[in-house]
């Protein structure tokens, strides 16, 4: 891997386990690190726009279901939708 893919995929964890609660660090961190190695270059792109995301968008989304902001349309969300810790 190149180095400036490295340094991404390293941002995009921190900005996974730094959100805001406790709760969801937990929840993106444990995806994120799941997950990050198995990306490619366009899934990683999808990542940070999904990481991008208010917390509330992404719990109402993951708990009950609630599209809002087009998450449904990202890739990396679908992922995330069927993921369990």
């Amino acid at each position: 891997m190149n180095n400036k893919l490295e340094i991404f995929k390293k941002k995009l964890i921190y900005r996974a386990g730094y959100r805001g609660t406790k709760e969801m660090d937990i929840l993106l961190s444990s995806f994120v690190n799941k997950h990050i190695n198995n990306f490619n270059e366009s899934y990683l792109n999808e990542l940070e726009i999904f990481l991008n995301f208010e917390d509330e968008t992404i719990l109402n989304f993951y708990n009950y279901d609630i599209v809002e902001k087009k998450i449904d349309e990202n890739k990396v969300a679908k992922i995330f939708k069927g993921y369990k810790l």
